[in-house]
């Protein structure tokens, strides 16, 4: 019996045994495979972006060569620069840096390429490069040479150790401190060197887009939990039995606010507030009401809503646009100075197409944009003056003047015309000044949705 027994076990438990060392062998290939080409991937990014920052060297270089009234030619080189600089952001996104302190020189690059762009897009006839953005160039000219001497300095100890990038993806992952890595070490020291150059003026148009917002820049004196509890029940209407939840947001830092929770008398009716802490004013306004079917008009929507803001305390909005969702309206609103609208100052309202309630709103920009008066020059063009400077197929529906910011993040007064052309919808910003198109804008509209 034990014989039999035998005869059938063990070239089962071989045929098996053999088995699990095939399937063994084959994972271990598997597994090899893929790190061998995840490390592919990541000495040929490596590799690639040490190459592009040389390359954006010698750009600048060549940008900074030819006699400084040479517009094309440092248009093409600022377009090659932010070409180059773009590449070698994809590069560092390919690499296993997330854990890695490298954002310095990812933000360094980052303006290189945004104020290449700024400038590579103007007419250079009518704005030629400043002399400020002249020494920008040589500035950044210097640094680049510095970034990709330090780059090739690891690239070479790179080659020369047969390093692996799979180790550094190791050694962040277990955050082994006490493990020498070249490479991370390299990456650190670029890095701490890029943290210790001098900040360049960007100009308004590159700032703007790193420009945080801090509550701490608007004005008033802080307010208390208790002023900011009155103000909730007076906004929501709740009366004074309303259970109010005041909440402090950001203690110690620049974005310091307070979320105000406040419950009806009915203990259904859940509205929430954001105040900021100087001056207590409203940023957003949420009321968790159930919304049904809809029976209201957006046309009925956008008055009940300037209605709504009027008793709020946001007198003389205008609607801009009027979206319908489902039962919802989606409704942007800006402020008017005599015939002008005023776009920085915005504030955008959801209602309730079931009876037309507003159900939140968010002001933000108007909070952090809004002026008692403007200064606002009268247009040089005149209306049919700047109509010919349309393209001729474009069939128009509207004009009005509009205050709005540019891409260079200055406030400028423009003719806006709405319309159509190419079976799309447009807004296009012409600067009332001297024509220049500021903005272009295409409308998007959803099922249902109406536009002002």
């Amino acid at each position: 019996m034990y014989k039999r027994l035998s005869a059938v076990m063990f070239p089962l438990t071989a045929l098996l045994l053999l088995g699990a060392l095939v399937w063994g062998y084959q994972e271990n290939q598997e597994k090899n495979s893929i790190l061998l080409k995840a490390e592919n991937q990541y000495q040929r990014a490596f590799h690639d972006l040490s190459y592009h920052v040389e390359r954006l060297h010698g750009e600048l270089g060549n940008t900074l060569a030819v006699n400084s009234a040479s517009s094309g030619t440092h248009r093409k080189g600022l377009v090659n620069v932010w070409r180059l600089t773009s590449e070698a952001q994809n590069e560092i996104n390919q690499l296993p840096l997330t854990l890695l302190p490298f954002s310095k020189t990812e933000e360094f690059l980052s303006k290189i390429s945004n104020f290449s762009y700024k400038a590579a897009v103007r007419d250079f006839t009518k704005k030629p490069l400043t002399d400020g953005e002249l020494q920008n160039l040589k500035t950044l000219y210097t640094n680049s040479g510095e970034i990709s001497k330090n780059l090739q300095d690891v690239q070479n100890k790179v080659i020369s150790n047969r390093l692996r990038w799979m180790d550094v993806e190791t050694a962040l992952a277990t955050e082994n401190k006490s493990e020498d890595n070249t490479i991370i070490d390299g990456f650190k020291t670029v890095d701490k060197r890029v943290g210790e150059y001098p900040e360049l003026d960007w100009g308004p148009s590159v700032a703007s887009i790193y420009e945080k917002r801090s509550v701490k820049k608007l004005g008033g004196a802080p307010v208390t939990p208790e002023q900011i509890r009155s103000k909730a029940i007076k906004f929501a209407d709740a009366g004074s039995n309303a259970k109010v939840d005041v909440r402090e947001n950001g203690k110690g830092t620049e974005w310091e606010s307070y979320t105000a929770t406040v419950t009806g008398s009915n203990q259904k009716q859940l509205i929430s507030m954001d105040f900021t802490k100087n001056g207590g004013l409203l940023i957003s306004y949420h009321n968790n009401r159930e919304v049904g079917p809809a029976k209201v008009s957006m046309k009925e929507a956008v008055i009940k809503a300037e209605q709504f803001l009027n008793k709020k305390g946001f007198p003389h909005m205008t609607a801009v646009s009027a979206d319908q969702y489902d039962n919802m309206g989606n409704l942007t609103y800006v402020t008017k100075q005599g015939d002008v609208l005023i776009y920085p100052e915005k504030i955008t309202v959801r209602v309730g197409l079931d009876t037309g309630e507003a159900t939140g709103f968010e002001a933000s920009d108007y909070v952090n944009q809004h002026k008692e008066k403007r200064e606002i020059p009268k247009p040089k063009l005149s209306l049919a003056e700047a109509r010919k400077l349309l393209n001729k197929d474009f069939k128009e529906s509207y004009n009005r003047l509009a205050w709005i910011k540019n891409d260079d993040s200055t406030e400028v007064l423009t003719y806006e015309f709405g319309g159509a052309i190419n079976g799309s919808k447009y807004r296009i910003y012409l600067n009332a000044e001297d024509g220049t198109e500021e903005s272009v804008e295409q409308i998007r509209t959803s099922s249902g949705a109406q536009k002002k």
